[in-house]
């Protein structure tokens, strides 16, 4: 498949969309300072675009960069590749050197592009490690789903193992189709496995009910593997594959999109579910160009994105396609938070536990990531702590307010439980 690394050479009907890279490093989660990112055009590794370092918190400037039109990702019948592919060679001082190529920018969108590296053992230099990453669902040709009923079987043989629904901390990916004892298995944040998967799957310049609908169909579609521990009773040792016969497609190492990411911190808490059913509905779906599914009562991609732009909602969408007795339900718990959501919005002026939990937090954060300034763990909200989630927020690509709302206080719990918990689960 043709790359699009002669887009030099096209310079008319070129469109541009917005590249950022974050180097993190493998053994704990935690920005690496100072490295070099090498940019360059996939399947033309000369054509180097830009050369940066990263910051004290692992990232790049957002950097911009040349796109093929807009119009070919929201066009169903276009089939130029609507994507451009750069190649990152990234290289750290006491890291192997990391490469990925393949990352996938479309006009008008931020792809968000993170690399682990490696630490050196001692002694060891020249190591190399490679990611190449697919193509997208949409451009590329992959096995259609094995259809499969939407609920689940459930009898007195202790098939179903969860008694309610949980949004788990981490999902086991097998990388491959079931059967493929040579595929490796990775465990994933859940909400990490989220946004690879709909950043694999849809276009991030579709409309954002759009992505909304498809987002939750992908979620309760991978509760429901959860719920029902569908492969582990069938005696495998994952929660699910990255085989699109079976499951979605998961792109180990891939970029995410801003779009995506957003969305994706908005809804995570979220699944389908229908009346009188405890499991989340395996939401079944297809693209709709290359293979057709609507006569199945499933939903299609590129027919979602057609109701995403006549001003459908997202629950209008999913009910157009699995009907009207389709709700959105929220999980009972989410495992590996510290502490759940207070329920509203904590800004200056607000006091209590869950303000001092949340500078604790904060404060283990700025051990990791430098640019965070550290603040006083009294319990009370003041200018101090608002700039300092201000910080975060910059960090991590929220909204820049201070206020810590639904999505700024989950993002906390992620990274807290990121850096002060990854070097035991590994």
């Amino acid at each position: 498949m043709a790359s699009y690394g002669n887009i030099r050479a096209q310079q008319e009907n070129i469109d541009e969309g917005k590249l950022q890279v974050t180097v993190l490093s493998a053994d704990g989660n935690h920005p690496v300072e100072n490295a070099l990112v090498r940019i360059s055009f996939t399947g033309d590794p000369g054509s180097v675009v830009e050369e940066l370092r990263t910051d004290s918190s692992g990232q790049t400037p957002v950097l911009d960069v040349k796109t093929p039109p807009l119009e070919y990702s929201l066009d169903v019948n276009q089939e130029a590749q609507p994507y451009a592919e750069y190649t990152m060679q990234v290289l750290a001082e006491g890291y192997e050197e990391e490469e990925v190529a393949g990352t996938q920018v479309l006009s008008s969108v931020l792809a968000e592009q993170s690399i682990q590296m490696t630490p050196l053992e001692p002694d060891i230099t020249g190591t190399f490690g490679r990611i190449v990453i697919p193509p997208h669902t949409l451009f590329g040709v992959y096995p259609p789903k094995i259809e499969e009923a939407e609920i689940k079987p459930i009898n007195e043989t202790g098939e179903i193992v969860l008694s309610r629904v949980v949004i788990p901390e981490f999902v086991v990916v097998h990388d491959g189709p079931v059967g493929d004892n040579s595929a490796q298995n990775y465990y994933v944040r859940y909400r990490d496995y989220i946004k690879n998967v709909a950043s694999s799957e849809i276009y991030a310049t579709w409309p954002d009910d759009t992505i909304r609908a498809n987002v939750l169909a992908i979620m309760s579609f991978t509760l429901n593997r959860v719920y029902t521990e569908w492969y582990r009773n069938k005696g495998y040792d994952f929660t699910i594959t990255s085989s699109t016969a079976y499951d979605h497609k998961w792109m180990r190492g891939r970029n995410i999109f801003d779009s995506v990411s957003r969305i994706v911190d908005e809804l995570f808490e979220n699944y389908l579910s229908r009346p009188n059913v405890k499991q989340p509905i395996l939401t079944q779906y297809c693209d709709g160009r290359q293979v057709e599914c609507r006569s199945r009562g499933w939903m299609t991609q590129w027919g979602s994105k057609e109701l995403g732009d006549q001003g459908y909602s997202a629950i209008e969408i999913l009910r157009y396609f699995y009907g009207n007795n389709m709700y959105i339900n929220v999980a009972e718990e989410i495992s590996g938070i510290p502490s759940s959501w207070p329920g509203y919005d904590l800004s200056v002026g607000a006091s209590g536990s869950k303000v001092r939990q949340m500078q604790e937090q904060l404060n283990k954060i700025a051990e990791a990531y430098p640019a965070l300034p550290t603040i006083t763990v009294d319990g009370v909200y003041g200018p101090a702590t608002k700039a300092a989630v201000q910080k975060f927020q910059s960090i991590f690509g929220l909204p820049q307010t201070g206020i810590t709302d639904y999505s700024t206080w989950f993002k906390i719990q992620e990274i807290y439980v990121a850096v002060s918990r990854i070097a035991e689960l590994v």
